[in-house]
């Protein structure tokens, strides 16, 4: 009888996976990849990174930028971004990018304070979690 609630706490937490409206506003930041899963299985694991990934978005629309990560806690930048628009598929919410060249979609499969997951439409995968600055104070 002990293994009944255990299995009940499994199914209520392993379910729902879906990420919600209210969840959206977590993309808000710094993301690191942490790897990128092929479409063949092949994976690519990063263990350094030289840029990271700042979202910034409010009413279902955004921009992406990448960012260099200085020693000092702050960012090396430039004025290149590219916007996004959020657009509920179902229930799951994707990412959907246009410009002057192209235009793709990445959908949101798990978004938490500290971990991202998108898809493309080609089945690559991207591993993201949150940035955390090294900011090593000069002494």
């Amino acid at each position: 009888m002990r293994i009944f609630p255990i299995l009940l706490m499994l199914l209520f937490f392993g379910c729902d996976s879906a990420v919600t409206k209210e969840q959206l506003t977590q993309l808000n930041g710094y993301w690191e990849i942490d790897k990128v899963v092929l479409s063949d299985g092949y994976e690519k694991e990063y263990t350094i990174n030289t840029v990271v990934d700042y979202f910034m978005f409010a009413d279902m629309s955004g921009y992406r930028k990448k960012v260099q990560p200085l020693l000092d806690g702050t960012f090396d930048t430039s004025d290149d971004a590219q916007t996004f628009e959020i657009i509920a598929n179902g229930e799951k919410f994707e990412l959907h990018y246009k410009n002057e060249l192209s235009e793709w979609t990445e959908t949101i499969e798990t978004l938490d304070a500290t971990s991202l997951i998108l898809a493309n439409t080609e089945g690559v995968v991207y591993y993201y979690k949150k940035f955390e600055s090294l900011n090593i104070d000069k002494q």
